[in-house]
């Protein structure tokens, strides 16, 4: 079975993210950037696949910019066993992601796709979902745990409630949750054979996909800073001040 596995370089989770002096974006200059986490823990359920011989090739994908050609040598050196990047330099948003996707499933033909369920920059949580709904395929978003056999994945997924289990028929979109797995540490000799393997760059024009932006970002501001807490005397005070200050009780 052919694993498909799309990943998405950001703004590294340590960075703190600073707004650009004309409000009209995030600053990445001189920003490290590296894989999406989830896209991380996406790829690492892959290679667990392929170690069960569940999967036989793992394909990492990504969508953006030249500088995705290191997200996509990271996720080799992890365990995929090669790499496609659909190169552009526009703003993608994730309906382009999900139509350029949605072209290399029907080049492709895996048998699983998995992704992340968000990215961490804009927090969409929509691109696996249009991805199933643009291919016409089943999907469970957000799984915790995946085991597939006899041509069905089996995946449970946290909700309000508690757990929930579902199976769908392959081919399927999965989107990772944090807790489905703890990535592995990427080692030297890795790093080295990942330079060996083999990526293909495509445009979206090859893939027949007008990716232009459809949402306009008018504005973006820092969030409020918090203001100092303020202590109080007694039980009383606070209760005093939750109701006429806060006005929460």
């Amino acid at each position: 079975m052919k694993v498909l596995v799309a990943v998405k370089r950001v703004v590294d989770y340590n960075v703190k993210v600073r707004v650009k002096t004309d409000n009209t974006g995030v600053d990445t200059a001189n920003v490290k950037m590296s894989m999406n986490p989830f896209d991380e823990i996406a790829i690492e359920e892959a290679v667990r696949l392929k170690e069960k011989g569940v999967a036989t090739e793992i394909i990492a994908v990504s969508c953006g910019v030249t500088q995705c050609q290191e997200t996509l040598r990271t996720a080799m050196a992890i365990g995929a066993d090669r790499a496609i990047l659909v190169e552009s330099n526009e703003d993608l948003q994730p309906l382009a992601v999900a139509k350029l996707l949605k072209a290399l499933v029907d080049k492709e033909q895996p048998g699983l796709i998995i992704l992340g369920k968000q990215a961490i920059d804009d927090d969409c949580n929509q691109t696996g979902q249009m991805l199933a709904a643009l291919a016409d395929l089943p999907q469970v978003a957000f799984a915790s745990k995946v085991d597939v056999a006899d041509g069905k994945a089996t995946v449970s997924r946290e909700i309000d409630g508690g757990l929930e289990t579902l199976s769908v028929s392959l081919p399927a979109v999965v989107t990772a949750d944090l807790r489905l797995n703890e990535p592995r540490y990427v080692t030297l000799p890795n790093i080295m054979k990942a330079k060996k393997k083999p990526m293909d760059i495509l445009k979206p024009e090859d893939l027949g996909v007008d990716v232009s932006p459809r949402i306009k970002t008018l504005k973006v501001n820092e969030p409020p800073k918090r203001s100092a807490g303020v202590k109080v005397p007694d039980v009383a005070t606070l209760v005093a001040k939750l109701k006429t200050e806060a006005k929460v009780i």
